[in-house]
């Protein structure tokens, strides 16, 4: 490119104006390409930001749930055994009675309250993922196995549908089981509420892309309640007429857990649908860990 410095006074030639002209030009373009890019940078700094001070917030809130929830279910618990304790010996004194059959009931009852108790200190736990390598489709074949007799029972298939099997990740396998599990559970009790479980199919799907490994959960059932999506992981939220509404908000204390997240919404046979995903790390084929 000629420069002006280097042009006597007064031999400025077309030829010359029109190459600086091109030059200015071509400098303008680059500089609104990278402005471009840095607005776009900008804005996706701004989002990723404001993804995780949701997040942040969001655990705040659970913590706090939590520290609130575990202190009331340690309060109950000491009662709840007092009254299971002394139905079962009115049980026993009572033999086969109408009242000895009422206290049976009472005992079911508060048996039926402790275990939801125990869920409640569970969630509030702190968690700590013990990760390992671990093959991706793991997790999922755990769940499945959790879950077969309830499955089972119940007359809905569960299928496991498995890309790239021989990838191995660093996860707490066990964690991603129990939230899987959840997922699996959920899954079939909306198939048997609709009364079509004779139909009823949910498949775990494994799959990697990127640096994440990706497991979702989908089904064929009544897919979700309108509304539901932005409450769902919420604790003790529940549409069901049983349970007490902590498995979903489980699966996203896991989730989040392991630095990564969930996305909700329908399948493409009109159920449910959830996918977990979860930074792979370094992402080894079976091989290459021998």
């Amino acid at each position: 490119m000629v420069g002006l410095d280097a042009i006597p006074r007064g031999a400025v030639s077309a030829e010359d104006l029109a190459e600086l002209m091109r030059a200015f030009n071509a400098a303008s373009a680059e500089l609104g390409r990278t402005h471009e890019a840095l607005r776009g940078e900008v804005s996706r700094l701004k989002g990723e930001l404001h993804e995780a001070n949701r997040r942040l917030e969001r655990s705040r809130r659970l913590a706090a749930l939590g520290e609130m929830a575990a202190g009331i279910a340690h309060e109950v618990r000491n009662p709840l055994a007092a009254i299971a304790l002394h139905a079962e010996m009115l049980r026993a004194d009572l033999g086969e009675s109408e009242q000895g059959q009422a206290a049976g009931k009472i005992l079911r009852a508060a048996r039926d309250l402790d275990a939801v108790v125990g869920d409640v200190l569970r969630f509030a736990r702190e968690l700590a993922p013990c990760v390992g390598w671990v093959e991706a489709v793991e997790p999922a074949r755990r769940a499945i196995g959790t879950c077969d007799a309830m499955v089972s029972g119940a007359g809905v298939e569960v299928r496991l549908v498995s890309q790239r099997c021989n990838e191995r990740v660093e996860i707490d396998a066990g964690l991603v089981a129990q939230a899987l599990a959840n997922l699996i559970r959920n899954a079939v009790e909306a198939i048997v509420e609709e009364g079509s479980a004779g139909s009823g199919l949910v498949e775990v799907c494994v799959s990697m892309e990127g640096p994440w490994v990706l497991y979702e959960v989908s089904d064929n059932g009544p897919g979700l309640p309108m509304g539901a999506v932005e409450r769902m992981f919420n604790p003790f939220y529940t549409t069901r007429q049983t349970g007490c509404g902590l498995g979903l908000a489980m699966v996203q204390r896991i989730v989040d857990a392991h630095g990564g997240h969930v996305d909700a919404g329908r399948s493409e046979a009109g159920g449910a649908r959830f996918v977990l995903a979860l930074p792979a790390r370094s992402a080894m084929t079976t091989e290459d860990v021998a």
